[in-house]
């Protein structure tokens, strides 16, 4: 699970300015599935709306009586569009999950989600290395999301043997990095397991963070929220 916090304002790294909302419609029919993406940055999530707000989106082929209610909606939706998404710098959805509740019988719905682009720094550090989250002047950490264990084979496997990096199954989401380091100009952090746990035993690990540079201005209140 990954704790992010995301100013309210959205000011960003080099412009302080408000992004743009990209959107994303996904018909309601079994096993359909809505693609985000960023070619820069990660998603943030906006609003998602599940059911039916107009008679137009999604009615292609559709008996009338199926479009007539334009006042549908599942409580909860944009929550799990965001903790499956936010952070990311892609995500996909199947519509199947929205299928525990029907929030208006007989009714075709669709997924509509908004979301911006969030300009990000990726930063990776090694077990027993510290992790340095730096700004320009004028400027402080919003920390997205931090993870720290293993994903892959690549990462953090310089003479390392062959059984420390095999489990790429190895995480520990953790709020900490955010913590220390939102609202600072620069941040250093220990990457050790005394620091964030030990998820796996006997892996070699590293902690992967994701952040932004914003502006600094007073009044600004990041908001936390928690990811899977």
């Amino acid at each position: 699970m990954f704790r992010f916090r995301l100013s309210t304002t959205l000011l960003l790294a080099a412009t302080c300015s408000l992004m743009t909302a990209e959107r994303a419609i996904t018909c309601g029919s079994e096993g359909n599935v809505q693609r985000l993406s960023c070619d820069d940055g990660v998603i943030s999530v906006q609003t998602a709306l599940y059911g039916r707000a107009d008679a137009v989106t999604c009615s292609e082929g559709r008996p009338p009586a199926q479009l007539t209610n334009t006042q549908c909606s599942q409580v909860g939706t944009v929550d799990v569009v965001k903790k499956r998404c936010d952070g990311k710098r892609e995500c996909e959805l199947n519509i199947n999950i929205f299928y525990t509740s029907d929030p208006c019988k007989r009714t075709y719905k669709y997924l509509e989600t908004t979301y911006t682009c969030l300009p990000a720094i990726h930063l990776d550090a090694c077990e027993g290395s510290l992790a340095q989250l730096q700004c320009d002047q004028g400027q402080v950490i919003f920390v997205y999301g931090a993870d720290y264990g293993r994903s892959d084979q690549t990462t953090c496997i310089y003479q390392r043997p062959l059984n420390q990096i095999q489990n790429i199954s190895c995480s520990n989401p953790t709020g900490k990095v955010a913590d220390s380091c939102n609202g600072k100009n620069s941040c250093t952090i220990a990457v050790s397991n005394s620091v964030f746990g030990n998820p796996c035993i006997g892996t070699y690990k590293y902690l992967k963070v994701v952040y932004t540079c914003n502006c600094s201005h007073p009044g600004t209140t990041p908001v936390t929220t928690q990811l899977p």
